[in-house]
């Protein structure tokens, strides 16, 4: 006999064992005494953080010891106001009849999909009912401000019901430990942006994974020494961090890489993300550089991190300059002073024009303590790079010395695509390979600097490359 077969029957005469419970009493029932009498403790916890409490709840819910069942709740007149509240669902009912709660009742559990790294994607609860069974026992409810979520803003709140509120505290005590050592945004790639709402303000920070191709040493074109200092700066002292901080040595640091356009400054950034995996980097560029608060509190909550802002010279130009962002710069200089020696991060800033930053950012130690000029590559660098950037291809030059001779004052960028254009002019030829001969590399020098004119020039970092129209093939 099922409860369809009382369809016609008035309620207060179907035996009560058969009427649905609703989701105060299945309350009731698993914390075994009335539930309006039990302590809750509420945590909020802001939306980018969702995906490390559902993950921690995943978890801790189905530890050893514990079984727990998840409920739905739908209905309710401030359901989609503020989201209802564990004391409301348990109020006696006529208290919740009263403040328009009444028709709050079970219903499917609301899911929401995250995006994690590399295109993961972790279904999240946004409102939903949790009975643990263990010791001791608990009631949990996730309740997302849904309304307030609709104009961008909004956050989860947590509820924990327990006999004794000492063990509703632990348990989120448990769900913050679980958080600072599983966070899912820990030694990753990421960028802070604002949640525009549908009326077009700011609303809630949200953190956006970004894909870290593998750079290898190799790739990094630079001379030796000038690589082993910057090294020495970066990836030696994330090595040697716990024994720095043993010695009572400073971690917090910053290192600007200067030079012109197209010499592998940016390139040089991502090596040393790569390799210091270990390590949050946070990336701030373009309007990126309006979230410079955000990035260093990141950047403090999951050190050891790297925060790299790309042409730092837009915010950071000398204060006496009428183009300078001067709120900006301020940030940037307080965000940069407010962390403690002891904290773990490193600022990793770039700039072609290092001569208009602000000296007060550029020269003072603890802001900035070691610069490195990025040169455009000497002799054995360009012919380290014409090997990079020729893999792939079969290099049958007669006179590769006339070629290094020729890109003399060219970037690393100008040789990447001069081996690109060089290519595309040989792959016409009926071999399955691509071969690159002297006649092909002129005829990519004719076009990227006789018939490109100064502007392509400029654009690939060859303004200082000695070509002239004799040069051309």
């Amino acid at each position: 006999m099922s409860l369809s077969d009382f369809n016609f029957i008035p309620k207060d005469v179907i035996p009560k064992d058969l009427l649905p419970k609703d989701l105060r009493q299945k309350i009731h029932d698993h914390m075994g005494k009335d539930p309006s009498t039990l302590p809750i403790v509420t945590e909020q916890f802001e939306r980018y953080n969702q995906p490390n409490l559902q993950k921690a709840l995943n978890e801790l819910t189905a530890a050893k010891g514990r079984e727990s069942t998840i409920l739905g709740i739908q209905g309710g007149v401030l359901n989609n106001l503020t989201g209802v509240a564990l004391s409301d669902l348990v109020a006696p009912k006529s208290i919740s009849h009263f403040v328009g709660l009444g028709g709050a009742k079970e219903g499917s559990v609301q899911y929401t999909n995250m995006v994690l790294d590399a295109g993961e994607k972790l279904p999240c609860m946004v409102s939903g009912l949790i009975l643990v069974k263990g010791k001791p026992n608990l009631t949990i409810l996730v309740r997302g401000l849904s309304a307030l979520e609709s104009v961008g803003l909004g956050s989860i709140n947590l509820d924990v019901m327990a006999e004794d509120k000492n063990s509703a505290e632990e348990f989120i005590r448990e769900i913050t430990r679980f958080i600072n050592k599983y966070n899912v945004y820990r030694g990753k790639l990421l960028s802070v942006d604002t949640r525009t709402s549908q009326f077009g303000t700011a609303g809630s920070t949200t953190l956006k994974f970004h894909t870290l191709p593998e750079i290898s040493r190799e790739k990094i074109i630079l001379p030796a020494e000038l690589l082993n200092r910057i090294e020495r700066q970066t990836v030696e002292v994330s090595q040697y961090s716990d024994k720095l901080k043993k010695a009572g040595r400073k971690m917090k640091r910053g290192i600007l890489l200067h030079g012109k356009p197209g010499t592998g400054k940016t390139l040089t950034a991502m090596y040393l993300a790569s390799a210091m995996k270990e390590r949050t980097v946070l990336l701030v560029t373009g309007q990126g550089q309006q979230m410079i608060q955000s990035s260093c509190s990141f950047a403090k909550w999951l050190e050891p991190s790297m925060v790299i802002i790309e042409d730092v010279d837009l915010i950071a130009q000398e204060r006496s300059t009428s183009g300078c962002n001067t709120p900006l710069l301020l940030e940037l200089m307080n965000e940069m002073d407010g962390l403690a020696d002891d904290c773990d991060v490193l600022f990793l800033l770039t700039t072609n024009r290092p001569e208009i930053l602000e000296p007060a950012l550029a020269s003072r130690p603890g802001r900035i303590d070691q610069a490195y000029e990025v040169p455009l590559p000497d002799s054995d660098c360009r012919r380290r790079l014409f090997e990079l950037y020729g893999k792939g291809l079969v290099l049958q030059v007669e006179n590769l010395d006339k070629f290094i001779q020729r890109t003399q004052g060219a970037s690393a960028a100008f040789i990447s695509e001069l081996l690109r254009k060089a290519a595309l002019f040989a792959a016409s030829s009926d071999t399955e390979e691509i071969t690159i001969t002297d006649k092909h590399l002129d005829e990519a020098i004719h076009e990227m600097l006789i018939a490109g004119g100064a502007l392509t020039k400029s654009l690939l970092g060859s303004k200082e490359v000695g070509f002239t129209v004799k040069d051309s093939p």
